[in-house]
């Protein structure tokens, strides 16, 4: 009965997001206002079917229903209860479903704000919106049903079906095949659906530039009714980013954080040109210039969102042939076609209307600066997105899958990031509108030479390697003109008689824009510092040891105590090693690294044995034991410097975004009891008769 009740709630939530699209439109055509109302109340209304849809399936797992094929595929008796929950998207038509349901989420969150200001909107929105939707819940309806059951055929095979075939009776496993042992770490909890909410939360932006192009909006209107979704859009994907850093870091058993994987690219390229659309909306808002640039960004990222969740939904991304095979895979392809098509029509149709008759003056100016910026980061998109494909296309031309691995990933956009570093620098100390060298430069003295000072005292410590070097330096160079920027805020306000802590708190609230971007930089600057020890000092080694045995790497040493095997209450057998780690012959940790088998899905997880400090962390992987053996266990280690850095760095990342997100009062609607004199880009006030 659970599954039928959340079919047909799916089926409802699929006709509801058409009605709505055929309702807006008709209602924008013929200026019918009331079929526009309509619509919105259809489209509000998906979410309390999808809500309905996503618990029937989460009622399914925790009651182990095993008829269920999905439930069958992803829970098993031995999991506990808050896995069976998240294994709403643990498989492919679950997560199509949770991402249905954040969609609309997002969606009824628009459509229940006022429109009374922007009524020209609303239609195309809920078009824009409720087509995203009905695309993914058709996809479940028709292609991945998480209510499809298991049915015993008369020659002994089991199929799945919605509705009982003929000649078929109902057949129930005893127990399920259990969640991928990859996914039962604790980050896979939040990591899945902070990605999604990111993926999803862009729509909305895109939604409302789209409205603007079709009804030929070209001010930036639209740019601040959705500030504040691109923002949390932006906080989501990067939050799910960082998340499954750590997540590959504990879990997958390599030593590192990122491998340049087509699926973290895939999560990465829509957080590249979303930030770079953050930076160029705040140029056409401020000056009213790249509306061009913030058009393109905002499809790019929509497309790539699409597409992201098209290359590890459709099977591509393993061979071709799967793709072929695959119905999901050809659907996602003809959206994605049809959609950016569409959209790049749109954009040339208004290609002329967007012209501004304002220009760049200078290029070493705020908005020139930004500018280079957004063409980094579109260049950095370009390399990562031809790393992803270009797999797909050697196999599709030639028939062999030829693999691009990290190195390329690294040469290709290892300089373009430290590019990106540098004007995240020079940017803030240039002046909007026009901007001298020679008093740029003059700005750029002190940290300058202070980024010079570190480099000579990280050679005098004994480092050598160039791009560390180079790495360090810039570093150093942009931490000073963020700390200097808050330092000099501070002191302002402490001149005015405010306490440290009261004039810091006041300078961040008063601008939370612009000092929460300044956190986020600061955040970088902290993640930068660790990806460059970890690229460029870290170390390793391997080896067999009985118990007793030692390993030695660098400064640090372990030794092999014991093997302790036993099996654990959720179904998996546990071989874990205890192992004390030395620094400089003393001992200053045990960790427990370990190998568990989960015997419901037959399949193996490794997870490290890790002692962590702000300085560096000794990361041990149980490889391989024999505990009859005198040759005892195999211990892959790692020495890792300043890898707790990106940690750090992240956690001061996201406050950042968190403190920019922060709701603001729309500067259009506070009140004008106060006017303030008009004045040019350059600052200075207007004439008395230029203002009237």
């Amino acid at each position: 009965m659970l599954a039928y009740i959340g079919y047909g709630a799916l089926w409802l939530a699929f006709v509801l997001s058409l009605y709505a699209i055929g309702a807006a439109v008709y209602g924008a055509l013929n200026n019918r206002f009331e079929w526009v109302e309509s619509a919105r109340r259809a489209a509000v209304l998906t979410w309390p079917m999808l809500l309905l849809t996503a618990g029937s399936i989460i009622a399914l797992l925790v009651t182990n229903q095993f008829q269920v094929e999905y439930v069958a595929s992803v829970t098993s008796r031995a999991m506990p209860m808050y896995l069976k929950i998240t294994a709403l998207w643990g498989g492919q038509a679950g997560s199509l479903v949770f991402w249905s349901l954040l969609m609309t989420t997002f969606g009824s969150a628009v459509m229940l704000r006022s429109w009374e200001r922007d009524r020209e909107f609303l239609p195309w929105v809920i078009v824009v919106t409720m087509v995203t939707l009905a695309f993914f819940i058709g996809l479940n309806l028709f292609v991945e049903n998480p209510f499809a059951r298991l049915w015993a055929t008369m020659d002994g095979q089991v199929i799945k079906a919605v509705f009982q075939p003929q000649g078929a009776m109902p057949f129930t496993p005893r127990d399920g095949n259990g969640l991928n042992p990859l996914l039962r770490h604790p980050g896979m909890i939040a990591h899945p659906p902070m990605l999604y909410a990111g993926f999803v939360a862009f729509v909305i932006p895109y939604a409302f530039a789209m409205a603007a192009l079709i009804t030929n909006r070209t001010d930036a209107r639209w740019i601040r009714l959705t500030r504040r979704w691109s923002l949390a859009a932006w906080l989501f994907l990067s939050l799910g980013l960082i998340l499954g850093m750590r997540w590959s870091y504990d879990v997958l058993g390599w030593g590192g954080y990122w491998g340049w994987d087509p699926v973290e690219v895939s999560a990465l390229l829509p957080w590249l040109t979303g930030t770079a659309f953050l930076h160029s909306v705040m140029i056409q808002e401020k000056e009213g210039l790249l509306k061009h640039w913030n058009m393109v960004l905002i499809i790019l990222t929509y497309a790539l969102v699409i597409f992201g969740t098209f290359l590890t939904r459709s099977g591509v991304l393993s061979s071709v042939h799967a793709f072929a095979q695959s119905a999901i895979g050809p659907l996602f392809f003809a959206f994605i076609g049809i959609t950016f098509a569409l959209s790049l029509f749109l954009l040339m149709r208004r290609w002329q209307d967007l012209k501004s008759d304002l220009r760049i003056e200078s290029l070493l100016s705020r908005e020139a600066l930004f500018t280079f910026n957004n063409m980094i980061f579109v260049g950095v998109t370009l390399v990562a997105f031809w790393g992803v494909i270009f797999p797909i296309l050697s196999e599709l031309v030639t028939g062999q899958k030829v693999t691009v691995g990290p190195p390329f990933y690294e040469k290709a956009t290892g300089p373009l990031f430290g590019l990106l570093l540098l004007l995240m620098g020079i940017a803030p100390l240039s002046a909007w509108g026009y901007a001298s060298a020679k008093r740029l430069g003059k700005l750029l003295l002190v940290p300058a030479a202070f980024a010079v000072v570190t480099v000579a005292a990280l050679l005098v410590a004994g480092i050598r390697s160039l791009w560390a070097l180079v790495g360090f330096g810039l570093v150093a160079f942009v931490g000073y003109i963020v700390a200097e920027e808050f330092v000099r805020g501070v002191r302002a306000r402490m001149r005015r008689g405010e306490s440290l802590p009261v004039a810091a708190y006041r300078l961040i609230v008063r601008n939370r824009r612009r000092y929460g971007g300044y956190i986020v930089h600061l955040g970088v600057i902290l993640m930068a510092l660790g990806i460059i020890g970890t690229h460029f000092f870290a170390s390793e080694t391997q080896a067999t040891i009985p118990e007793g045995g030692k390993i030695t790497l660098g400064r640090y040493a372990m030794t092999y105590d014991a093997l302790q095997q036993f099996f654990a209450p959720d179904g998996r057998h546990v071989a874990r090693a205890i192992v004390t780690v030395y620094k400089d012959g003393q001992p200053v940790a045990e960790v427990h690294p370990r190998r568990d088998f989960y015997l419901d899905s037959q399949q193996p997880m490794t997870i490290p044995g890790v002692r962590s400090t702000w300085l560096d962390d000794f990361y041990v992987i149980l490889v391989d034991w024999q505990p009859i053996s005198v040759e005892g266990a195999t211990f892959k280690v790692y020495h890792q410097p300043l890898v707790g850095w990106i940690w750090i760095g992240g956690l001061v990342f996201i406050v950042g975004t968190l403190v920019a997100v922060w709701p603001e009062p729309d500067p259009e609607e506070r009140t004008t009891a106060r006017k303030k004199p008009a004045r040019t880009r350059r600052g200075r006030p207007l004439p008395r008769s230029a203002r009237a």
